[in-house]
């Protein structure tokens, strides 16, 4: 289980929950996952955010698979994966960082976040704690990461 942030390429006039109710509409569990197929300028605008996650937050690995691209960040705040398929996006933070130790991996992971929006047009929304990730606040989030963190380590250990 991971804590996520996911993006959505929002139309003019839509809301997020709007975008997200019509692309859960056309899921259909039994059909088989139709592989990513990006633009030129889509593949450009991922070649863009590796490039600036990069330089602004550190280095990364990143890997094409055939339903997304994927980059992982492993660094001395912890470790996180974007997932990006050029008209949606996701991080992804494992639930191991209790208590305040949750701060500084939910800080670059809300940088990379307002990357992803600035580079891709994404808009993008923390359904853990209810905020748009634009104008969210990253000490809330990193409270719940560390709180769910604290609970699940002390139910496990």
């Amino acid at each position: 289980m991971t804590y996520d942030i996911m993006f959505l390429r929002v139309p003019p006039g839509r809301t997020f929950d709007e975008t997200l109710t019509e692309l859960n509409s056309g899921y259909d569990p039994d059909a088989d996952p139709v592989p990513m197929n990006l633009t030129g300028e889509l593949r450009a605008v991922w070649d863009e955010l590796v490039e600036r996650v990069s330089r602004e937050v550190g280095p990364v690995t990143t890997e094409e698979f055939p339903y997304s691209l994927t980059l992982w960040r492993d660094g001395p705040a912890g470790h996180l994966q974007l997932d990006y398929t050029g008209d949606t996006a996701g991080i992804e933070i494992p639930y191991r960082y209790p208590g305040r130790q949750a701060l500084p991996i939910m800080t670059e992971a809300y940088r990379i976040a307002r990357i992803v929006e600035e580079v891709g047009g994404l808009e993008g929304y923390d359904h853990e704690v209810g905020q748009p990730v634009r104008t969210g606040d990253v000490d809330r989030a990193a409270a719940r990461l560390g709180g769910v963190a604290d609970w699940a380590q002390t139910l496990f250990t």
